[in-house]
């Protein structure tokens, strides 16, 4: 397996993303989108989710196919990214066909970054016009770092960020991660310049350090986000929000066994993960271009390269974060400078 053109999941053929963020409000919406309906699910694995029309990703109902996937900054606020995409949609005459009506499908999720030194002083929520900006800026080639949904976000010791990756397979098949990184736990080692998943590292994609040579890690868990936020956070200021892609041909049941999987590289990523205040949430989504020779064995490899993709993205993310004024946490960068 090696990573695709872009190492980005728009290297799944037809997947499209957009960004739109506020730089003074430290906050901004991610869509994914593509020009037709794509087969999509969902695994929660967080204590403290905060979603939108997730329940009709389930395999037992009847809606099969959805519009665009939102991921958002602004916890609660944040879910009205979703309808600024329905909106844009809805405006290309795009959705689910009931009768003369339309109705475009977007689920979403969001991470909470209300406590990161952005102002959030507004009177009326910005999110709906992210969430259409985000669409209408959806395209095969984004940047990665502080934008998006990852603007203002944070892990415990550095600046989070939005991250991607992909993985072409042996057989032809693509996997492809984008991920909002947000978690109470690190995603680097104590001394804040090795990463926990070095070990995935592919081509030097996020600095090249290589795994931390001590033993013995993870028992500390400092957190410069809870001291900078004041214990205002209660633990639950979290959120890991991704969505792990392929153009293997998935039921929405082979779906949601591959967001499983992908969960995997969260863990490996992120230490600790899955907390109780944490919303770990993995979309999974198929745009069904190529048959499956073997559905068995070729769905345990999906999962398998979803989970190495998602803790590559994860990486990435904090390795491209860029300093901004009013910071409450460095970069990786600023801490490794010199």
């Amino acid at each position: 397996m090696q990573p695709g053109p872009k190492n980005l999941i728009t290297d799944v053929d037809g997947l499209l993303v957009g960004n739109a963020q506020d730089n003074t409000l430290k906050s901004g919406t991610t869509v994914l989108t593509a020009a037709k309906p794509f087969t999509a699910s969902v695994h929660v694995m967080g204590g403290a989710p905060g979603t939108r029309e997730t329940d009709l990703l389930a395999p037992d109902k009847s809606v099969a196919r959805v519009e665009a996937l939102t991921l958002s900054g602004g916890s609660a606020y944040g879910l009205d990214a979703c309808s600024g995409v329905v909106d844009g949609l809805r405006a290309q005459g795009r959705g689910f066909q009931v009768g003369q009506a339309i109705i475009p499908l977007v689920p979403g999720a969001i991470l909470f970054d209300l406590l990161n030194g952005g102002q959030k002083d507004w009177s009326e929520n910005p999110y709906r016009a992210l969430g259409r900006a985000a669409f209408e800026a959806a395209s095969d080639t984004f940047d990665l770092g502080t934008i998006g949904a990852g603007t203002g976000a944070l892990t415990s010791m550095l600046k989070g960020g939005l991250g991607s990756a992909s993985l072409v397979m042996g057989d032809g098949t693509t996997v492809g991660a984008l991920v909002g990184v947000n978690p109470m736990g690190s995603v680097t080692t104590p001394g804040d310049r090795h990463f926990w998943a070095a070990n995935f590292e592919i081509d030097a994609e996020f600095g090249g350090v290589g795994p931390d040579p001590n033993g013995g890690l993870g028992r500390s868990q400092d957190s410069r986000k809870l001291m900078a936020m004041r214990q205002q956070s209660q633990d639950r200021a979290n959120t890991t929000i991704a969505i792990v892609a392929t153009d293997a041909n998935l039921s929405k049941a082979q779906c949601q066994r591959m967001a499983i999987a992908a969960h995997d590289g969260i863990a490996r990523a992120t230490v600790p993960a899955h907390s109780p205040g944490d919303g770990d949430l993995v979309f999974s989504v198929s745009t069904g271009a190529r048959l499956l020779s073997n559905p068995e064995r070729d769905l345990t490899m999906i999962g398998h390269a979803a989970a190495l993709c998602l803790s590559r993205a994860i990486c990435r993310a904090v390795y491209l974060a860029t300093p901004a004024p009013g910071d409450l946490l460095p970069t990786w960068s600023q801490a490794n400078r010199g």
